[in-house]
């Protein structure tokens, strides 16, 4: 092996863009060797692997490891848009994501021209553990923040859901798969606490010196289990349809320590189709490579009605906007008239795990009300 100070950290490096191509997004659910697995997908031998991941992680490259759960059946999530006097909206935003431990994706959006719903600046992901409303979670943080408005948009159907910005750079605009999107549905999962108790260590993130080919021996010994116990809970709420991905999360944000930029352009895309048509739309929508997001949610008056939405990432924004083009063109070919479409633009943005953990809600809920009162 090569030194830390020797080893490559740009995600443009050949050899580090081969693992993120396959570390980003490809390895779906729960699987026992996951760095085993992106060394024999990528070609790239297991120290290599191990070697460049902890490197990339060090330099912030990659800004977080870790098994991500499909936590729309875990938790009540939403996806909510904040209106706040223009003034506001930057101490609202610190304190989303400073301190609300179950608000995700902090993204301050502007659109290209006054359009309606462009008064809401400040858009969030939230999630509360089941039993708890997720409507009076918000309006909790709206008396916090001074929010005059919100929206609360929680996903009736997922169309798409991966990241994988390395392999989307060489997308071309129409590229799209020839089978329709499977439609995944939001049912919730209730889990037992032997359940909870591995489901907490397998999704917190890894830190550089946890990387390494036995992943889970010592997640294992954390949540009191034999590892071969550990695996059969594991590989059984992955069969349920709780557990997403293995992921090395690009930092895509901000500039990186090689003064690279991994996108510039984040862009949320809006559709107003039929009711009744939304699956049909969906599941075409969610045929785009582009799409690192795709979910049928209803928008209401304060957004033309709008009900499919999805998010593309890149790093010119003509190239975006080409990309939104062909998806328009593609559902007018095939007759699913669209009313009102939009784009929404990200800016500031932070992006954190969402905590769904019962008694730390119930811990959170109780000091913030205290503190209100």
């Amino acid at each position: 092996m090569s030194t830390v100070a020797d080893t490559p950290i740009a995600h443009t490096d050949a050899t580090n863009a081969k693992i993120l191509a396959i570390s980003e997004d490809r390895i779906q659910g729960f699987v026992r060797d996951p760095i085993g697995e992106i060394a024999e997908r990528s070609g790239v031998d297991v120290d290599t692997v191990v070697e460049r991941i902890r490197a990339m992680l060090r330099a912030g490259t990659i800004r977080r490891v870790r098994q991500t759960l499909m936590a729309t059946n875990l938790a009540e999530g939403a996806l909510v848009a904040w209106q706040f006097p223009s003034d506001r909206v930057d101490a609202a935003f610190d304190y989303m994501f400073q301190q609300d431990p179950f608000s995700g994706h902090v993204v301050i959006r502007s659109t290209d021209a006054a359009t309606p719903g462009s008064n809401y600046r400040l858009w969030t992901t939230v999630k509360v553990p089941q039993g708890f409303s997720i409507e009076r979670h918000c309006q909790m943080l709206a008396r916090i923040t001074g929010a005059e408005h919100f929206r609360v948009m929680p996903a009736k159907r997922i169309f798409a859901l991966g990241v994988g910005h390395v392999r989307r750079k060489e997308i071309e605009p129409g590229s799209k798969s020839e089978e329709l999107a499977v439609a995944k549905d939001t049912e919730k999962v209730s889990l037992s606490e032997p359940e909870w108790q591995v489901l907490d260590s397998l999704k917190r993130e890894f830190t550089p010196d946890e990387i390494k080919r036995d992943l889970w021996r010592a997640r294992a010994d954390e949540a009191h289990a034999p590892l071969e116990t550990f695996f059969r809970v594991a590989e059984g709420l992955n069969r349920r349809g709780v557990i997403g991905r293995f992921s090395t999360f690009l930092e895509h944000v901000k500039p990186l320590a090689t003064g690279e930029r991994v996108t510039r352009f984040n862009a949320l895309f809006h559709w107003a189709v039929p009711p009744g048509r939304e699956m049909e739309a969906g599941r075409q929508i969610g045929r785009f490579h582009i799409l690192t997001h795709c979910y049928w949610r209803e928008g209401g008056p304060e957004f033309r009605n709008v009900n499919i939405m999805a998010v593309a990432h890149g790093t010119e924004k003509e190239r975006v906007l080409a990309h939104k083009r062909a998806i328009d063109e593609h559902l007018a070919s095939i007759g699913i008239p669209v009313s009102y479409t939009n784009v929404f633009w990200g800016g500031r943005s932070e992006i954190k795990p969402s905590e769904i953990s019962p008694l730390v809600y119930r811990k959170w809920y109780a000091e913030t009300e205290a503190r209100l009162s």
